[in-house]
């Protein structure tokens, strides 16, 4: 099983009563918060940032939107059917465009598990190439693991796979609006795509980059790789980041709650490498500068421990 898909599956039989304490901001909703414009015409929705429970139902990552006067781009499916539909239902009160596109961030259950909702309504779902390989490798683990937290709010979802996919870059028109989907390089995970407007010079950054909880390092993420991507990202000079999750933001705040973290740890694990310490070091790091990040508690320790021995193998 995919670890992510076994983290939620196991966060659904003991971490209810911790991710309780951030509200649900949009109780008449399935969604955590409601739709808010970042600048004319560019929507998100922030998601809890805790981790995925039936409380917040699986909204624990921002989901967002383009309109034009030719319809809306959708940046993520949602966690599940419904949420995609409450997200949809959020959309109608704003405009009468027709979606035309959904655009995965990622391979990740919260990005895609609510692309069969999108599939009813004939809406073009595009994803990039590793992204792809990740939901028909991992979808019915990341399907198994939300239907663990959600229960009957994970109703009627099932995996579809996207229409179409890039490996690099893929240009979107949507009316008069250009929208650049970016593949960076490697980053937290496989697939990993941001969505630029140049025009209202924003990016919606997916999990390029973080705000306000701290980013997971997973087993595969490969964070050496990851600052050098950055630098990538940051080179668009965007004025206004919607990160993958935390509130709208921008480059200078990302960059240091995202980059800034991970050259923090991977200076601090050098150093115990050129002191012949080990993993056990490793996991006391002195971490306290990022307390104040949602999800500290159940990630600190665990992202030193990778980004130790990702380094401790880099040194052969």
């Amino acid at each position: 099983m995919r670890p992510l898909a076994l983290l939620a599956l196991l966060l659904s039989f003991s971490i209810n009563s911790l991710a309780n304490t951030e509200a649900d901001r949009y109780p008449e909703s399935e969604l955590y918060s409601k739709p808010v414009e970042v600048v004319p015409g560019v929507w998100t929705s922030v998601g809890a940032t805790q981790p995925p429970t039936y409380e917040n139902a699986g909204h624990n990552n921002n989901l967002s939107f383009v309109i034009s006067d030719d319809g809306v781009l959708v940046v993520n499916a949602g966690a599940s059917y419904l949420l995609a539909k409450a997200l949809h239902d959020e959309i109608k009160k704003i405009t009468d465009q027709p979606i035309r596109y959904v655009v995965l961030e990622n391979g990740q259950g919260h990005a895609m598990l609510g692309s069969n909702y999108w599939r009813q309504l004939g809406v073009k779902i595009i994803a990039h190439d590793d992204a792809i390989a990740e939901i028909e490798k991992y979808g019915a683990d990341e399907l198994e693991g939300m239907m663990g937290y959600n229960k009957d709010r994970g109703l009627d979802t099932t995996i579809v796979m996207p229409d179409a996919s890039f490996s690099e870059r893929m240009t979107i028109h949507l009316g008069e609006i250009p929208i650049e989907l970016i593949n960076f390089g490697p980053a937290h995970s496989a697939g990993d795509i941001s969505v630029y407007l140049p025009k209202q010079d924003v990016i919606i950054a997916g999990d390029m980059a973080f705000h306000q909880r701290m980013l997971p390092v997973f087993p595969e993420t490969e964070t050496l790789k990851w600052v050098k991507t950055f630098d990538l990202f940051i080179a668009t000079e965007a004025k206004h980041v919607i990160p993958g999750h935390g509130e709208p933001t921008d480059m200078a705040t990302v960059t240091r709650e995202t980059k800034g973290y991970l050259l923090y740890l991977q200076d601090e694990a050098r150093k115990l490498l050129d002191e012949d310490l080990g993993l056990d070091e490793a996991y006391q790091i002195d971490q306290s500068a990022y307390r104040h990040l949602d999800t500290f508690e159940e990630l600190a320790t665990k992202n030193a421990g990778r980004i130790f021995q990702e380094l401790e193998l880099n040194s052969f």
